[in-house]
């Protein structure tokens, strides 16, 4: 009897232990993709202090092209202002194709395209473009490992019964799919 209950008593506690670990797994998870989109949130706060710039440079050049203009600051200012991952991938769907624009107005003006701190912007932001696309995808892989095991036996139990929940993916649209073009 003593033993039936000793052995119930080693099952309860490797079981108890079992439950931690898991636990301490989800949590673990859930802070790398925290980590993972204050990386991207520092990637996206240097595109966002390089286009002030960017579009100054480009009014000296083409101060008609107001209405382009106008987009890519709206564009920053909606995307700055975004609360969730969702409202940030819709708000850098915007941003994208405003840029996109700016660089294709760009291509109507010799002497725009030839000066050198429009150059300089042009390859910050472009090495900018690659960093967030890869701290999207850094966050993303975080995304589906973490929902991945809040989703499996048996870790889905302890996930329940402590809130975790799923993350969304920071997805971008298919026209936005493609990287802004830097043209020199």
């Amino acid at each position: 009897m003593w033993v039936c209950i000793g052995a119930i008593g080693l099952l309860a506690l490797v079981a108890a232990f079992a439950a931690i670990g898991i636990y301490n797994r989800l949590v673990t998870l859930r802070n790398r993709i925290d980590n993972a989109w204050s990386q991207i949130d520092v990637q996206l706060r240097r595109r966002y202090d390089l286009i002030p710039n960017l579009v100054e440079t480009v009014k000296g050049y083409a101060a008609h092209e107001r209405e382009t203009l106008e987009q890519v600051i709206a564009a920053r200012s909606a995307a700055m202002s975004a609360q969730t991952v969702k409202e940030h991938s819709d708000a850098e769907n915007m941003l994208t194709g405003a840029l996109k624009s700016l660089f294709a107005l760009a291509e109507a003006y010799p002497d725009l395209k030839a000066n050198q701190n429009f150059l300089m912007l042009q390859e910050e932001l472009a090495g900018t473009e690659s960093k967030i696309a890869y701290a999207r995808q850094f966050y993303n892989d975080s995304v589906m490992t973490y929902n991945t095991a809040i989703q499996v036996f048996p870790s889905n139990v302890i996930a329940g019964m402590f809130g975790f929940r799923e993350r969304e993916y920071f997805e971008i649209e298919e026209a936005a799919r493609e990287p802004v073009a830097v043209k020199f």
